[in-house]
Order: C-alpha cells, then sequence, then structure tokens
C-alpha cells in the first residue's frame, strides 16, 4: 500500500480525540450517498419515460409514414414501392387508410381516428396485433364469404381500444355504427357514409390517448367507406432499424418517390413530448445534484478540520522528509475516498431501489393524464457512469483548498508550540 494512501485510510478511522471530525465524515459519506443515489433513481425515472413511451408509439404506429402533399389517395401504392426500392435502414412496409370518423353505439357516440390496415402486412410495421387483449391476431381478415348465396354476408369487424370500449359501454361482439362525414352528393344534400361493424376484439396499446381515441377496420371496408378507389391508399407506413435517424431515412424516401410526396416521423409527430422528456431530465441532473454539491462542502469541512487537528503529524511527517506534494496528496486522498465510498453506497442503493420500482410496478398513475398506468424506472449504465463521475468530480475539486492549506504549513511555526 503506498505510504499517502496508508495515512489517508487512517486518518478517516475514529479515534476518541477527533470525534467531531469522525462525525462529520460520516455526514459526508450519507450526503454523498444520498445525492448520488437521488440522481440514479431520477435518471432512471426519466429514462424509463422515455423509453417506454417511445416502445408505446412504436409499437402501436409506424417509424416513418409517406402519403401525398394534397392529401389526396395513393391510387398505385405498389407501383409507388417499386420507384422507391430498397431503402437502407427500412425494414418493412404496410398501406394504411387514416380518416376521422364519428363512432356511435346503442348508447353513447365519440369521434374517433379509423384505420384501415392490412392484415397480412400491417405486422411488418408495428407489434399492434400483439396487443390484442382477445388474442386474436386475425380479428380483421375477410371472412368467408357463405356457401348459400341467399345467407347474409358475415358482419365486417372493428377493432377499437379498452378506453374506447369503456366510453361507449360496448363488448366484444355488440355493434357499432361508424359515420364519415363527407359522403355523397343527393338531391337532399351531402350524406355521411355510415357502415355497420360487429366489435371483434379489443386491444389494449399501453398510450391512452390510442386506446381511447383509435379504432382499426379492414383495409378493405375503409375503401368502401371512405369510397376510395380499388387498392388505393392514404399512407403507406415503413418500419426501419435505426429510430433515431428516422428523419434522414424518411428524406431519402421522399427523394425517391418523386414530387408530390411528404413524409412524416414519430420523431415530428411525438417532438414536444420527447423535447419536454428530455429538458426535464437535464433539469433533474442540475437540481438533484445540488445534493452532491452540498455533499461536497461537507468534505471540505472535514478536511479543514482535519487539517487543524492534525497540524502536528503534519510537521512531523514534513521534518522526516514528505514533501508538499506528498502532504496534498494524503488529504486529497482522504476526500476522494469518502466522495467514493458515497458514490459506491449510491449506486447500489439508486440502482436497487429503480429496479424494485420498475419490476413491481408501486409507484402507480392515472392514464389518462400520463398515458401509462405506473412510473417506470429504466436503468441506463451511463447514465451510472455520468453519476459518478460527477460525483468523484466534485469530491476532487472539494480537497484542493484543504490539501494545498495543509501542504503550506510550516513544520518549525507548528511544532514551536507542541
Amino acid at each position: 500500500m503506498k505510504f499517502e494512501v496508508f495515512v489517508a485510510l487512517r486518518y478517516l478511522r475514529a479515534k476518541r480525540k477527533q470525534t467531531m471530525v469522525s462525525v462529520i465524515s460520516t455526514i459526508s459519506i450519507v450526503g454523498m450517498t444520498a445525492g448520488v443515489m437521488a440522481l440514479v433513481i431520477a435518471l432512471a425515472l426519466s429514462t424509463g419515460f422515455k423509453e417506454d413511451i417511445q416502445s408505446k408509439i412504436i409499437g402501436a404506429t409506424s417509424a416513418v409514414n409517406l402519403l401525398r402533399i394534397d392529401g389526396t389517395c395513393i391510387l398505385d401504392p405498389q407501383d409507388l414501392l417499386s420507384r422507391i426500392g430498397t431503402v437502407p435502414r427500412v425494414t418493412g412496409s404496410a398501406p394504411a387508410i387514416f380518416n376521422p370518423v364519428f363512432i356511435a353505439s346503442a348508447a353513447r357516440n365519440q369521434g374517433a381516428t379509423l384505420k384501415g390496415v392490412d392484415p397480412d402486412h400491417e405486422g411488418e410495421v408495428s407489434d399492434f396485433f400483439s396487443r390484442i387483449l382477445a388474442e386474436n391476431p386475425r380479428a380483421l381478415d375477410k371472412p368467408p364469404l357463405p356457401a348459400d348465396q341467399d345467407q347474409p354476408l358475415p358482419a365486417e369487424s372493428i377493432l377499437i381500444g379498452k378506453e374506447m370500449a369503456r366510453a361507449l359501454g360496448v363488448k366484444v361482439g355488440d355493434t357499432l355504427k361508424v359515420f364519415y362525414p363527407v359522403g355523397r352528393m343527393t338531391p337532399l344534400g351531402m350524406t355521411a357514409s355510415e357502415k355497420r361493424l360487429r366489435i371483434a376484439a379489443i386491444f389494449e396499446s399501453g398510450l391512452w390517448d390510442i386506446d381511447a381515441n383509435w379504432a382499426y377496420i379492414n383495409i378493405d371496408s375503409a375503401r368502401r367507406l371512405f369510397s376510395y378507389p380499388p387498392d388505393s391508399v392514404s399512407v403507406i407506413q415503413f418500419k426501419i432499424s435505426d429510430l433515431e435517424n428516422a428523419e434522414a431515412i424518411a428524406d431519402d424516401i421522399r427523394t425517391r418517390s418523386g414530387a408530390g410526396f411528404i413524409t412524416t416521423t414519430w420523431i415530428e409527430l411525438n417532438k414536444p413530448l420527447f423535447s419536454a422528456l428530455k429538458l426535464e431530465k437535464l433539469v433533474l441532473f442540475l437540481t438533484i445534484g445540488l445534493i452532491v454539491f452540498v455533499a461536497s462542502l461537507n468534505i471540505v469541512t472535514t478536511l479543514i478540520m482535519m487539517v487543524l487537528e492534525k497540524q502536528g503529524d503534519i510537521a512531523i511527517l514534513t521534518a522526516m522528509g514528505a514533501t508538499a506534494k506528498t502532504i496534498q496528496r494524503v488529504f486529497m486522498l482522504q476526500g476522494v475516498i469518502i466522495g467514493l465510498i458515497g458514490t459506491v453506497f449510491g449506486n447500489v442503493l439508486g440502482l436497487g431501489t429503480s429496479w424494485v420500482l420498475n419490476t413491481y410496478k408501486l409507484i402507480k398513475l392515472e392514464p389518462e393524464i400520463y398515458s401509462i398506468p405506473f412510473v417506470p424506472f429504466h436503468i441506463r449504465i451511463w447514465d451510472s457512469i455520468l453519476v459518478s463521475a460527477t460525483a468523484l468530480l466534485i469530491s476532487y475539486l472539494a480537497t484542493i483548498y484543504p490539501a494545498r492549506s495543509a501542504a503550506k504549513l510550516d513544520p518549525v511555526e507548528v511544532l514551536r508550540y507542541e
């Protein structure tokens, strides 16, 4: 063991003559532990919110959407896809139709976004069908035609969210009326397009907005409801492997598509939300980091009192040949050791607490307000490293003044009064 480390550890041990110094050292360790623990939990909270909401958004919707600038339908999506060709980092595509509608049950009604999907391709861009509570991933497949032409055609299906089902007071098997306000012109004026649909299943995406305001039907049913030409769609969805570079991939898709098309990405559609989460993470780091700063002031106090307590020892060490650098390193190591102990304990407690809170979902939320039912805590090793590095840097900076003061002591003046 090096001489400086040996002396620093010896000075940290409790003795009857320096009880107050030992108490302040303990308080410094506790303060550093509390600060690091709070920072780790806060960053796990912020990361958890971001990653949980991001995964649910990507799971229920596509990462990139291609649509026409004028809002009209895409008449030949297959020709457009062949023109786009293979785009790097694009792993799947699927057609869809979006439109606002009015949905009515026997007792209640509400506005909603109706999405027509192709059941054979929707799984290429999202994992929506895995979120169906009835565990029927083929609920939107076309029903087989009856063998007898005199028999009525089977009812077309619709999937609604858990919150929408609760608001409308319906369950699987009930019938809903769907109204599209832009209908056909008749001698009596404009009429709304209407369709009766049977609830085939109920889904739960984990995002309150989607569960309360979105409904899904087969893309052929959507074409008939919205009076779209055969094979036409309103949007082509893309799944990508690099979510953070969605905008660059969208630009590539738009360029290959030619004039008259625009793209939207999951980043653009949710930019206010993720910008707020990013700012919140920075503010949490700065504000809760003040706890670590306060703990560093305790380290300064501990070392100053230690220097006053050990003036005689410092003078003797200097007389025995210890240099000013050696004395300075002794007291700097003492402060860094206090910071290191607090950082280790803080990380262990912070990571452990975050794991327990996330695993057992102990903090519940109102999904209508926060879009998620509980507070998620996701641990990232880089966040822990950042907190540890910050705490150790503050601990080191806190040792500079007391250590230099100790190194500047004149042993002759100190020993004169011993």
